[in-house]
């Protein structure tokens, strides 16, 4: 394959862009030699957003995964996301720009750890967020995303002990949007939790026609005062539907790229922090994949996602659960 970097011919742009655009051409060759595909999450920077072929949020990549038919799966997101795509299609190569590209979440649930919480409750039936490690699923009854958390937890018959995991601040959402009482694990995200309430009232009162959207993710207070909440996906049909043109967003500043993208006309503006060094709140775990990287892994086929077959099939039942639940 004869490679294309360093010899396009674009004006009028900066060398960043330049680069990207770079990258963004080799890696349309090589995608195509290779017969691999690129899933990313909407939290990746607006470049590897716009090469990708499938993007969305957890629960449409999960169910993307599962059906490619490509050779190469290139997994632009964080570990327990391509953990999930191997898990589904394990006869597939699965590859992470960056194996670094953790998740605060899921490394608040280790797996010795869990494992004891929930010898502690061998009654319970046990529901876990997707965004925890392979050892986590398959200690695990069933998997659900913030978009199917609802239809997941309200399946399970009313009388069932529950416990749910990693997250606190999601389980604590869904106590209150089901009417059931869960057994919690104490994990949250980083990001999320990050935000700062009294800035994000003081926002509100400086864009008093703007509506407030929050992640499930963020902490009580924060969600209390909402005008909706909802998963990534939901963030996003709810602005395009909703007649407002102003929102602040409580979620990764990543959606704002194509929050904008589909409402050209409307303004968002990245729920503030506590840390007042930063305007928004952003995974630097997500922001370790870029377009460099992405070209690199493709074109040395690593770092691969491997996972021991044993593993594999436990973990594939609660999350094969989740997708068969509509």
């Amino acid at each position: 394959m004869k490679s294309v970097l360093n010899h396009s011919k674009v004006a009028g742009i900066s060398s960043k862009e330049k680069n990207e655009f770079d990258f963004a051409l080799e890696i349309e060759l090589l995608k195509k030699e290779k017969n691999a595909v690129i899933l990313a999450h909407y939290y990746q920077e607006e470049a590897i957003q716009s090469i990708a072929d499938y993007l969305g949020d957890s629960l449409y990549l999960a169910k993307q995964a599962e059906k490619v038919d490509a050779d190469i799966i290139v997994f632009a997101g964080v570990h327990f996301m391509a953990e999930t795509a191997k898990i589904v299609n394990p006869s597939k190569k699965v590859l992470l720009p960056d194996l670094n590209a953790g998740c605060s979440l899921a490394d608040s649930c280790p797996p010795i750890d869990f494992a004891a919480f929930k010898a502690q409750h061998p009654e319970a039936i046990v529901v876990t967020y997707i965004n925890c490690s392979a050892e986590i699923k398959a200690l695990s009854d069933i998997v659900c995303t913030s978009s199917n958390a609802v239809e997941v937890i309200n399946s399970i018959p009313r009388e069932q002990e529950i416990i749910f995991a990693p997250d606190k601040n999601l389980g604590r959402y869904l106590i209150k949007e089901t009417k059931r009482n869960m057994i919690l694990w104490d994990g949250a995200c980083i990001v999320h939790e990050a935000f700062s309430f009294d800035k994000i009232v003081a926002l509100a009162k400086e864009h008093p026609q703007a509506k407030f959207i929050a992640h499930p993710e963020s902490e009580s207070q924060v969600l209390d005062i909402a005008h909706y909440i909802g998963s990534t996906s939901g963030l996003l049909n709810f602005v395009q539907e909703d007649p407002c043109d102003t929102f602040i967003v409580a979620t990764e500043a990543g959606i704002l790229h194509e929050m904008q993208k589909r409402c050209p006309s409307k303004h968002f503006i990245p729920a503030p922090v506590e840390d007042d060094t930063c305007a928004c709140s952003e995974c630097a775990f997500m922001k370790l994949n870029t377009m460099e990287k992405l070209y690199l892994c493709l074109k040395n086929e690593t770092p691969e996602i491997i996972l021991n077959e044993t593993l594999m099939e436990k973990a594939r039942l609660p999350i094969e659960r989740m997708l068969a639940i509509k």
